[in-house]
Parts: structure tokens; C-alpha cells; sequence
């Protein structure tokens, strides 16, 4: 899968269908589904950015990194974010009886989660669930949290403790144990699936406005990632893109 490089990430160039594709047939996989504040913080964290860069995918999440790759390098990229990943690569997945495993969030949100997708999926294999204590990522590979997860032996384990803290315990996770699951941190997905926050409608999205949608219901939290990263990313990118010409 070939890169192209948004500020210091190297964003792939791929597609949702290919990625889900990818994740029900190969395995040891990690993939990272990478926003603007993937990339601003990256670009400010060289330890962050040397993670972030070993994953085996690294999709474009979101209007603005599809848009800055399209306009960097005529490649025409769409968003490949999260939300349609996961429900595309379950669907997908339902062919070749493709095993699930869902560790982050809380109890509550991960019930309904199982709920509804048992419900939009009746065939769907899910091996299993876990909801971690709060604790740093280091704390959350300890055995005793992913000893389930070892004993399933899931194809596909989706990770939602947020970013970057996701992001870094599927690093540590994959270096300590020899798991061949494939590895996806997922971020808010698991709610919006759930019904616990309202996802944006897809036109919103595909005109880059899914991030007012967001603030809206989570300003306090979401602040400083849409007023500070955003202007920064906005910044760096036009230097990146001036630079190129």
C-alpha cells in the first residue's frame, strides 16, 4: 500500500473497502485511523510520530487529511475513517465468519454496542469484550486484562481508549505478546455504533464539518483539539503545500 506523507505522518493511499478487505484476510496488522490531531500531535511528538509511522495502515480519517493528500498528490482521495472501517470490515467479515473483539469504553457502552450490532448483524462472530480500568497504557497490557483476549484468539481486536493512548498500547501490546490479531484503534467509534453520542450525518462529514457536529456535544473536551490543532494543522499544511509547489 503505497504513502504519502501529510506533515510527518505517512498517510496511505487506500480506500474503505480495501482496508476491510485487507483486515478479513491478513493478520498482525496494526492500523491507525489518522485525524489532523493524529498528525499535529505526531508532527510535535518524534516518539509518537515513530509509532504512529510503524503501523502497518495509516487510513486518512477525516475531510482534511483526505483533502490535504488529493491536493499534495493528485491522488483524488476520499475519507477512510473510522466509523464505515468498522461496519464495512463486520460486514464484510460475515463471509468468512471473521471473530471480533472489543476492549475499551465503558460496560455500558460496550453492551449496547454487542446489542446492536447483534442486532444489524445476526451472524456476527464476537469473541469477546472487555472494559479496562482507567489506567495508563502500559498498566492496560498486564495479563490479567488481555489474558481473554489471548485464550480467543480474535481475528480482529478494535481499540477504544482514545488517542493517543490507543494508539500506544497496541504498539507495547503487539511487542510483549505473539498475537495474530489484527489490531485497529478505533476512537469514538464504539458509541457512535452504540447509540451513546450521535454520529454526524455523512454529508456533514464529506464537507468537513463533522468536527462542529462534534464540539457541539463535547465542547469542553474538544476545544482545544479543534481551535489549536486544527489552526496548526491548517498552518503547517499550507507551508507543506507552498513548500511543494
Amino acid at each position: 500500500m503505497n504513502t504519502v506523507k501529510i506533515l510527518d505522518t505517512y498517510i496511505s493511499e487506500t480506500s474503505v473497502i480495501e482496508v476491510s478487505k485487507i483486515l478479513n484476510t491478513t493478520n498482525s496488522l496494526k492500523v491507525a485511523i489518522c485525524n489532523t490531531n493524529t498528525v499535529v500531535r505526531s508532527c510535535k511528538d518524534k516518539l509518537l510520530s515513530e509509532i504512529i509511522n510503524s503501523f502497518d495502515i495509516k487510513t486518512p480519517d477525516g475531510f482534511p487529511i483526505a483533502k490535504s493528500s488529493s491536493l499534495l498528490y493528485k491522488n483524488h482521495q476520499h475519507r477512510v475513517d473510522g466509523y464505515n472501517v468498522f461496519l464495512s470490515t463486520i460486514r464484510e467479515g460475515l463471509k468468512k465468519n471473521t471473530s471480533h473483539y472489543f476492549f475499551g469504553s465503558e460496560e455500558f457502552i460496550l453492551e449496547k454496542l454487542i446489542q446492536t450490532l447483534e442486532k444489524d448483524f445476526p451472524a456476527i462472530n464476537i469473541a469477546g469484550s472487555f472494559s479496562p480500568p482507567i489506567d495508563s497504557y502500559e498498566e492496560l497490557t498486564a495479563k490479567k486484562y488481555v489474558d481473554e483476549m489471548q485464550k480467543v484468539k480474535p481475528d480482529i481486536v478494535w481499540v477504544s481508549l482514545g488517542f493517543p493512548k490507543q494508539e500506544m498500547f497496541i504498539e507495547l501490546l503487539q511487542k510483549k505478546y505473539p498475537l495474530k490479531s489484527n489490531l485497529v484503534g478505533i476512537g469514538a467509534v464504539f458509541e457512535w455504533v452504540a447509540g451513546t453520542k450521535i454520529k454526524a450525518p455523512e454529508l456533514l462529514a464529506n464537507l468537513g464539518l463533522e468536527w462542529i457536529f462534534r464540539l457541539i456535544q463535547e465542547p469542553k473536551r474538544l476545544f482545544r483539539r479543534y481551535f489549536v490543532d486544527n489552526v496548526l494543522f491548517l498552518y503547517l499544511i499550507t507551508k507543506q503545500l507552498i513548500s511543494k509547489k
